[in-house]
C-alpha cells in the first residue's frame, strides 16, 4: 500500500501532486472512501466537524473536497454488523482511502475490531490520512497524545510505517505543540520520529520514505545506547 501521512490533508500543491502521483491518475478519475471514525473518540470533536469532513466543508484540512469522482463513506463501528463479503470488496476496489483526523488510538481500535487494519497491507488504494489518521499508521503514539484509552491501556498504533509523527507543528490554536515539545515527545520514542507542520506530509511508497513540504518538519531519531547499532 502507498501512503501519504498528512498533519491537515492536501493543503497546497505540493502535497496535491504527490497524492496525484501516488494515485497514478487524475482525482477526477478516483474513487474514493472516506473514514470518518477517529471523529468520535476525540474530546473536542463534535458530529458538526464528523459532517464537514464527510461533506467536504473543512478548507482548512481539505480531503474530500478534491473532485474525486465519487466520495463514500466507511464508518468502521458499523463494520462488525456488516457480512465481510460485503465492504472487503468496496475497500478492494477504491482508489483511494481518506482518512479523518480525531484521536488516533480509537481509531487504530476499531481497524482492528472491524477487520480493515489486516486488510491495508494488501490494498491497491492509496492511504492518505490526516492527522490522527496519520499517526494510526505508525508503531506508537507516545503519552502526549493520548485521549481515549484501548483495552491494552498502551499507545501502541498499526506499526504500518515504522516511523511516529507529531501533527500540526507550531500551530498558532495548538501552544503546546512548539518544537521543543517536539523534541521532549520524540525523546519518549524509540523509533524515528517526524515533527511536521501543517503544509507537510510524509509519502511512504514501497517502504521508501520522502517528506513533501512547503512549511517546516524536522526528523528526529532514536539514541542509541552504547554498544549498539540502528538496523
Amino acid at each position: 500500500m502507498k501512503y501519504l501521512l498528512t498533519s491537515a490533508g492536501i493543503k497546497n500543491a505540493s502535497i496535491h501532486n504527490a497524492l496525484v502521483d501516488l494515485l497514478d491518475k487524475p482525482i477526477a478519475e478516483a474513487n474514493a472512501l472516506c473514514i470518518p471514525t477517529a471523529s468520535y473518540g476525540h474530546p473536542m470533536v463534535t458530529p458538526v466537524q464528523a459532517w464537514k469532513f464527510i461533506s467536504g466543508q473543512e478548507p482548512e484540512t481539505p480531503m474530500c473536497e478534491l473532485g474525486w469522482n465519487s466520495v463514500g463513506v466507511l464508518e468502521l463501528t458499523a463494520l462488525p454488523s456488516i457480512d465481510k463479503e460485503r465492504w472487503v470488496s468496496w475497500v478492494q476496489e477504491a482508489d483511494v482511502l481518506l482518512v479523518n483526523g480525531g484521536d488516533p488510538l480509537y481509531l487504530g481500535y476499531w481497524m482492528r475490531q472491524s477487520g480493515l487494519a489486516g486488510l491495508l497491507p494488501s490494498l491497491r488504494a492509496v492511504y492518505v490520512g490526516l492527522s490522527a489518521g496519520s499517526m494510526v499508521m505508525t508503531p506508537r503514539i507516545g503519552e502526549e497524545f493520548m485521549g481515549w484509552r484501548p483495552p491494552t491501556g498502551g499507545d501502541e498504533t498499526l506499526g504500518l510505517v515504522d516511523f511516529s509523527i507529531f501533527p500540526h507543528l507550531d500551530h498558532e490554536m495548538l501552544p503546546e505543540n512548539t518544537m521543543a515539545d517536539a523534541e521532549r515527545w520524540a525523546a519518549g520514542i524509540d523509533v524515528p520520529a517526524y515533527a511536521i507542520d501543517d503544509e507537510t506530509a510524509v509519502k511512504v511508497t514501497d517502504g521508501a520514505v520522502e517528506v513533501i513540504s512547503e512549511g517546516h518538519w524536522k526528523l528526529f531519531a532514536p539514541s542509541v545506547p552504547k554498544g549498539r547499532r540502528l538496523i
